[in-house]
């Protein structure tokens, strides 16, 4: 959602409310906030050794970053732990309180106020000021000092390349100076939602590295619960760290408001660092380390014509229990289309391994979930994904720079895995050059550039070609009730002939508002049944509530880890629990629909939304979205992945066109939805804000019709992100607004008005009916397919919690 007026507080909740929440949800939550966070440099200092005399720096160790700002951050938790106190509760070590009380009243006086103006949320607060005495003194009382930078994230604001932002604020760098001077040993932890600069790690003397991904209400135990060993630092980092933003393959083609040139092409993240410049990246992907060490041993290696089964065996050869994260990776053969030299191919979590004891992990690899398309007809096959000829070799390791050779796959010749069509494609005259692999004469991997292919298709004769039908019409006077739907003596196609016009056109709005009087008071709006007329003849209201971390609604509820804390677990059966727990909530404070999982790729460092997504890689990605699906989907009630699609950068995110080859738009920015719907099969989908190759996300007939529908089988219900921009269609006179979003397939206008704020619908669709070229009754009908098709499989419940029987604003 996206509008300066309005505030992280617009649904806050009373003081008074029930405060009670499931004790299971706090639990998987602490527990997956400590295996998210990511120990990146260790030389022994941790775990803290017992009763260790500490000294705690940095008010965001009091002033806990838990979650990032927003609409998937604006959560009311009855309360949120932070790491000065549980460290105090823990009895595990000795805080230093002399210090820890000057942080205390520190507080009070200048309390970290986020604001109430949206998208203007602060990246850092203020530090105290301290002397050089006060931390010399400090050292002189203490074993070792813990240092925590923080810095936030949030909706409708991306990071900087300004002090305190990206980079450390000249107190940052003053207390860390001084504080690495002073001290032996000091433990940094970076509590923040994205990734900033760290450059300044290899500057100072520091022991530890750790960076505690914004993990929600139990993220300040659980990061206690990891410094002094109760748990361990399990995660992997989900996304590159370069050594200078400079480095980054998207570094000169990011936050233009107007348009961004996907210019990297398919060499995104690692997939660029590891192929052309592995000395960029300070810290890799998958990179992480425990409080014990593995080794792996490459066992049988077993394969036909395109997969491949590796069995591992994981040993614990330190002192401690503890488990790792068993990596796979791809190298791919040189051919007519470029390729990355490593591609992540599967992974798994070993579980906990006690000190001396082996693990076995099997991996399996099939290559044709690797295949390249071809946008350009290169291989002579345009339109199809493609296995080049060669040796594909994988690589198996705890890292994607800490591998071996497990074994090969010989292709003998092309094959055409899959044959599709052109879509969503870079409109004519909009082309730009794009990132290759060339070699040099000593076969070293290189930058080159070819212009990236335009649009060959006929969309417009695409589309009319493949209108849909209108249902049979129903005999004279049939009126079937919903329930009738239910029992099974009608059919959902039967019941759609028989709703009328209004009705049809109701079904394709939500109910304007969000705060719907049909829901809890603080959803984010409902959809279905949102008129008298429907509810009548039996279909409910379905409700929706943000978001990834928690319910938002004018209630008390949990507030868990973010997106990328979740991700770097890398434990889909763990984050799949968490969601299971999640939907239980949902069901009992009255959400049919929760707005999450965030899917889009941390393509650049400094999207100020990342903290909300997975990872930078697709497979990663849809795994954990599929993770999330599968356990809110398991209680019966519905999650909405989102953004739907290369949705990469907050500034001016609602006109900014994503320009992106074919390719990229299918093998990174979709594949990671792709990869999602097959394995959990969402009810719903969110369209995104932003243009991709010049058309609205909440217009694309080729990405919701033509790739969503008609390529990955997605049969669910189709919402717009909350708003949409009203516009004519270029391909079709009598179509604008609505009328345009219908026929490209997105089935609901959320929350239903035509402007933010308003109470009224544009009259797009019932404008266009009944017009030379207009909408098609069988449009309608389809869109009013999903829509009770949905609310039939999911039997919404969330309406029950509302008093209010009547629709806000009739349209």
């Amino acid at each position: 959602m996206s509008h300066e007026t309005m505030s992280q507080h617009s649904t806050a909740a009373d003081d008074s409310a029930d405060r009670r929440l499931d004790p299971r949800l706090a639990a998987k939550a602490r527990e997956l906030a400590a295996q998210g966070t990511v120990l990146l440099r260790n030389d022994g200092v941790l775990p803290l050794a017992p009763h260790s005399r500490v000294a705690v720096f940095g008010r965001t160790a009091k002033n806990w970053l838990a979650v990032g700002y927003g609409s998937g951050g604006d959560v009311n938790p009855p309360y949120i732990t932070n790491l000065t106190d549980a460290l105090r509760e823990s009895d595990a070590v000795d805080v230093d309180e002399e210090l820890a009380s000057a942080y205390d009243r520190f507080s009070e006086e200048q309390p970290a106020d986020p604001g109430t103006v949206w998208g203007k949320w602060p990246t850092h607060y203020p530090e105290l000021e301290l002397t050089d005495e006060q931390i010399s003194s400090a050292a002189d009382r203490n074993d070792l000092a813990i240092l925590v930078i923080g810095r936030a994230a949030g909706e409708d604001r991306d990071a900087e390349l300004a002090a305190g932002s990206y980079y450390l604020t000249e107190q940052e760098e003053s207390l860390l100076a001084c504080v690495t001077k002073a001290f032996d040993r000091t433990v940094v932890v970076v509590d923040a939602g994205n990734v900033m600069d760290l450059s300044w790690a290899e500057r100072y003397d520091i022991s530890a590295l750790l960076i505690a991904w914004a993990g929600g209400m139990e993220s300040g135990s659980a990061l206690a619960e990891v410094l002094t060993g109760a748990r361990e630092p399990g995660g992997r980092l989900t996304a590159s760290i370069a050594r200078r933003y400079e480095d980054a393959p998207t570094a000169e083609h990011f936050g233009d408001p107007d348009v961004t040139n996907y210019v990297e092409d398919v060499f995104v993240g690692y997939r660029y660092y590891e192929t052309f410049a592995p000395e960029a990246a300070q810290f890799h992907f998958g990179e992480g380390l425990g409080y014990t060490s593995f080794t792996l041993g490459l066992g049988e290696f077993g394969s036909d014509a395109t997969r491949a089964r590796i069995e591992v065996t994981a040993k614990n050869t330190g002192e401690r229990d503890g488990d790792t994260v068993v990596q796979a990776y791809l190298e791919t053969p040189d051919g007519k289309l470029s390729q990355p030299s490593r591609r992540l191919a599967a992974f798994s979590r070993t579980g906990r391994v006690a000190a001396g004891e082996s693990a076995a992990v099997s991996l399996e690899v099939d290559l044709r979930d690797f295949a390249s398309y071809d946008d350009s007809g290169v291989t002579g096959h345009r339109s199809a994904y493609v296995l080049e000829p060669g040796t594909y070799r994988l690589h198996v390791g705890q890292s994607v720079k800490d591998t071996e050779v497990a074994g090969d796959i010989e292709v003998g010749e092309l094959l055409v895995v899959r044959e599709v069509e052109e879509a969503s494609s870079i409109q004519k005259g909009c082309g730009f050059d794009r990132m290759i692999l060339t070699r040099g004469d000593d076969g070293r991997a290189t930058v080159g550039y070819e212009k990236a292919p335009e649009e060959q298709r006929d969309l417009a004769r695409r589309i009319l070609e493949r209108l849909p039908e209108v249902f049979p019409e129903p005999e004279a006077g049939s009126a079937p009730s919903f329930d009738d739907v239910r029992a099974g003596k009608v059919s959902l196609e039967e019941f759609v002939a028989t709703v009328g016009t209004e009705d049809l056109i109701t079904l394709a709005y939500g109910d304007t508002t969000m705060d719907s009087p049909l829901g809890v008071r603080g959803n984010a709006g409902a959809l279905g049944g949102v008129t008298e007329s429907l509810r009548a003849r039996g279909v409910a209201p379905a409700i929706t509530t943000d978001g990834p971390s928690g319910l938002r609604i004018s209630a008390f509820a949990s507030l868990l880890p973010c997106g990328t804390a979740l991700a770097s677990t890398w434990n889909p059966e763990g984050v799949c629990e968490l969601a299971a727990l999640h939907a239980e909530e949902m069901l009992a404070k009255g959400s049919d629909i929760l707005l999450s999982p965030g899917m889009n790729i941390q393509r650049d460092p400094l999207c100020g939304r990342n903290f909300e997504y997975f990872s930078e890689d697709p497979l990663l990605t849809g795994l954990m979205g599929a993770a999330v699906v599968n356990g809110v989907q398991s209680k019966g009630v519905a999650a909405c992945p989102k953004h739907y699609a290369a949705n990469n950068q907050e500034h001016n995110r609602i006109y900014s066109d994503s320009r992106v080859s074919e390719r990229a738009l299918r093998e990174i920015y979709v594949r990671g939805f792709q990869i999602m719907i097959e394995e959990s099969k969402p009810r719903t989908i969110m369209t995104s804000y932003n243009k991709i190759n010049g058309v609205w996300g909440h217009y694309s007939y080729d990405l919701v019709e033509t790739i969503l529908r008609g390529e990955f089988g997605f049969d669910g219900l189709v919402v717009t992100d909350w708003w949409m921009r009203m516009a004519d269609d270029p391909h079709f006179p009598a179509l604008r607004d609505s009328a345009y979003r219908v026929r490209g397939g997105i089935d609901v206008l959320m929350p239903g008005s035509e402007e933010h704020g308003g109470d009224t619908c544009d009259t797009g669709v019932r404008d266009s009916l009944d017009v030379e070229e207009g909408l098609t009754l069988g449009e309608l009908q389809r869109t009013a397919l999903h829509v009770l098709r949905f609310i039939l499989e999911v039997d919404p419940q969330g309406h029950a919690t509302s008093a209010e029987k009547g629709r806000r604003n009739v349209m």
